[in-house]
């Protein structure tokens, strides 16, 4: 079924919009959980939770991308998942890992007063990204958007671990000296 058909649904208040959506993005939305959460169980619940927060969510909002739309459900709602779970301490795998990797270049925590500057930094990135390489940005995107293992973009992409980590350490570091250029962070 395509996007508009199953936005439509939810539009409609159909309950087949949530069975047409866990057939047609479920694998989708359950990758990016698992990748944060390394729980069947956990990715699960959280599946359960990104159909009913899009079930509350259209309408009145009307996505323009669903993949997109919900993707950001499932990562939120995941991110959050972890936090909970990890509070006292960090837990293991490839989601705290890349989350030190990038700490070198973007601050991971902003308060309220700062929020402005997180828009602006979240601005910045979109667009330095823009003007990266298509690959590169790949690369950038599956390990911190999708919180993929090194191994598995290796896999994906046909390359080797080394590249990887290479192609990943150069890009944070040239988004680090284009967020300074910008002024968004400082030297240091």
């Amino acid at each position: 079924m395509e996007d508009l058909q199953i936005v439509e649904l939810y539009w409609n208040r159909d309950e087949d919009a949530i069975t047409q959506t866990q057939q047609k993005y479920g694998n989708y939305c359950y990758s990016i959980a698992y990748n944060i959460l390394h729980n069947s169980e956990d990715a699960k619940e959280s599946l359960n939770d990104t159909w009913l927060a899009a079930w509350d969510a259209i309408p009145p909002h009307r996505p323009q991308i669903l993949s997109t739309f919900l993707g950001k459900i499932t990562r939120r709602l995941s991110l959050n998942k972890w936090r909970s779970m990890t509070a006292e301490k960090r837990g293991g795998g490839d989601f705290p890992l890349s989350l030190d990797e990038l700490e070198e270049c973007v601050p991971d925590r902003f308060s309220i007063d700062e929020q402005l500057e997180a828009q602006y930094l979240s601005e910045a990135i979109d667009q330095f990204l823009s003007e990266a390489k298509e690959q590169e940005r790949k690369v950038f995107v599956c390990r911190y958007w999708y919180f993929d293992s090194v191994t598995d973009i290796a896999k994906r992409f046909g390359y080797s671990e080394s590249k990887v980590k290479m192609m990943l350490k150069r890009t944070r570091d040239k988004l680090k000296d284009y967020l300074i250029k910008e002024g968004l962070i400082n030297e240091n």
